[in-house]
């Protein structure tokens, strides 16, 4: 928790109340402002937001929330109830800043934690959990399956190359075990982010990383008295006495409900004509004053356009919808500076490339930086690279500077099937991608060399954008968290979204400057059109067949939204192999508490 204030309280003589006077106190009692966090916060508004209002509050609209909360409703206290949050680290951090931005004192209470509820509560005044509220405080474990043996068992032989010691992405489906540099990549990164938890809850909690870890080995499944020993709680509270536990025994507070921009829909439903109107509506979007315009890129990469669900749902991030917005951005005379907002694994090579050229072409005309979230990797980390500052929250990922590509050849598994597959090729090249056969050594050095290509044009956006780096230390799929990045020279300052915001409006000499979040707003028309369109055309999506079929709503279920959202960006990424031969893409990586 952060250090306590002191207040100190002079009295002289006897106080006599009189009724008004006893009236002007009761009036100036203890406001209390209440803001829930429910469920994984959303990077970017709804696209029907401006429609329909948003059902829960963006990461931006939750860190303005805090950070304006005194102000704007004149509160002694903030009191952050976490809902069955489930919060991601980059999250954490930019929450936690918001937090330390906050001059009243300011306290975290949730009916159960785990450890970036933990993390999020260390860096308020106070913690408080629900009496007899469970916690969970295990460490972390990280998952790899290893699938060579299950694929020859099948009888299909995946065809994997990469290039990049450190990469690691073909492994899985190439290898029994990890090897020896895919193990000491991932053990490090595994080893920076355990440090980051255990440095956070310690300087926060006020306690020796030692103890930190003691305190492990009894809240791996504990309760919110155990908690409370152990110091990473103040207090066990039942929630009728949490007003008495924040403002003090006695005290009838006011508490004042902080909505952090969640807007009800603003067409009465009950009226028969609100549906035509809902067709019928446009989107205000128009920009009347100077604007720093924030571009979300979230989910793996694709050429195309942009969807809300690839083939196993998730979000994807198309070249088209990007350059096509980049262009908009360009053209907009009132937006004076952007911000990429990056979230990804990577995907296609092609499309990352696509972006970069979109990126290097808006700046010639305003300046571009770049804000990375969870991930910033592979082809993620190929963008980011486009941009003239990089920011990253202590515990982003970065790197992944690799290629990896290939094919699974099926001959066995149709052999064993008895299905007698005939190809028929025309051309020197046609039966590259025949499922029937696999590559001979020819065609395994045709793939090398083309992906030997795209790593050397990779490394050298990397150089280009990062005077200074060392790829000796930095390339070949290494992986590395945000607060180590800076000191490699693969990203420039450990920071907010917020952070970096601010900072481009000083850098443009914007004194009062309004915050524009892209892709905008769309009508619902709009929507259907893209929904329908999709359904219909020869590209009919399989995304929402998929994510919807009785096993992958269970593994959704069993794995939690944050790691499922992990899941579906590596997964979509490596979808692109049935199109590409080359993609450019981190390896899966799955944590469970």
């Amino acid at each position: 928790m952060r250090s306590t204030r002191t207040l100190t309280y002079f009295t002289a003589g006897l106080m006599i109340l009189s009724a008004g006077a006893a009236h002007a106190l009761a009036q100036s009692r203890d406001r209390i402002g209440l803001l829930e966090i429910t469920g994984t916060p959303a990077d970017a508004p709804s696209p029907l937001a401006w429609l329909f209002g948003e059902d829960e509050p963006t990461l931006s609209a939750l860190v303005q929330a805090i950070e304006n909360a005194q102000g704007e409703h004149n509160l002694d206290h903030l009191v952050l109830r976490l809902k069955d949050a489930a919060l991601s680290w980059a999250h954490v951090d930019e929450l936690g800043q918001a937090i330390q931005t906050v001059d009243i004192p300011v306290t975290v209470f949730a009916e159960q934690m785990g450890p970036t509820d933990l993390m999020l509560a260390s860096y308020a005044d106070k913690a408080m959990l629900q009496t007899a509220g469970d916690v969970s405080l295990p460490g972390l474990y990280m998952e790899e399956m290893f699938m060579a043996d299950t694929l020859d068992w099948v009888g299909l032989n995946a065809q994997m190359i990469q290039v990049g010691a450190y990469k690691g992405a073909n492994e899985q489906m190439t290898r029994s075990e990890p090897s020896e540099a895919w193990d000491q990549n991932i053990s490090g990164l595994l080893d920076s982010l355990y440090g980051h938890m255990v440095g956070t809850l310690a300087q926060g909690d006020g306690m020796s990383a030692n103890k930190v870890e003691k305190a492990m080995e009894t809240l791996w499944m504990a309760n919110a008295e155990d908690a409370v020993d152990a110091g990473l709680v103040d207090a066990a509270v039942d929630l009728p006495n949490l007003s008495s536990a924040v403002a003090g025994e006695g005290a009838n507070p006011r508490w004042i409900t902080i909505n952090a921009g969640v807007d009800a829909s603003k067409f009465d439903t009950a009226n028969p004509f609100a549906m035509l109107q809902m067709l019928t509506a446009e989107p205000d979007d128009e920009l009347t004053s100077p604007t720093i315009a924030v571009l979300h890129l979230t989910g793996s990469i694709m050429t195309g356009d942009s969807a809300s669900g690839g083939m196993f749902g998730g979000q994807t991030i198309g070249s088209r919808t990007v350059r096509n917005e980049l262009k908009k951005l360009g053209e907009n005379d009132m937006v004076q500076g952007v911000v990429l907002r990056i979230d990804s694994p990577g995907g296609s090579a092609t499309a990352s490339e696509i972006i970069w050229q979109g990126v290097q072409e808006l700046r010639e005309s305003k300046p571009v930086w770049v804000s990375v979230g969870n991930m910033a990797a592979s082809g993620g980390y190929y963008i980011a690279v486009g941009g003239e500052k990089i920011y990253a929250n202590p515990s982003s990922i970065l790197g992944s500077i690799g290629v990896v590509g290939g094919k699974i050849s099926m001959a066995e598994l149709y052999d064993t099937l008895k299905i007698n597959v005939v190809g028929r090729a025309r051309g020197p090249r046609a039966d590259m991608f025949a499922s029937a056969k696999p590559w001979n050594k020819q065609q395994i050095e045709i793939v090398r060399g083309k992906m030997t290509e795209v790593y050397d044009q990779f490394t050298g956006r990397v150089t280009d954008g990062r005077p200074g780096i060392d790829l000796s230390k930095t390339a070949e799929g290494r992986l590395f968290l945000g607060k180590d990045a800076v000191g490699l020279k693969m990203a420039d300052e450990v920071g907010t979204l917020d952070d970096a915001v601010e900072d481009l409006a000083e850098h443009v000499g914007l004194a009062t400057y309004d915050v524009r979040h892209f892709p905008g707003p769309k009508s619902l028309t709009e929507i259907l059109e893209e929904s329908l369109g999709g359904f219909m055309g020869a590209n009919a999506p399989v995304s929402g067949d998929a994510a919807a079929l009785p096993m992958v709503r269970a593994v959704r279920a069993a794995v939690g939204e944050q790691t499922w959202t992990q899941m579906v960006h590596a997964l979509n990424a490596f979808s692109l192999l049935r199109e590409e031969p080359v993609v450019l893409t981190a390896p899966s990586i799955v944590t469970f508490r």
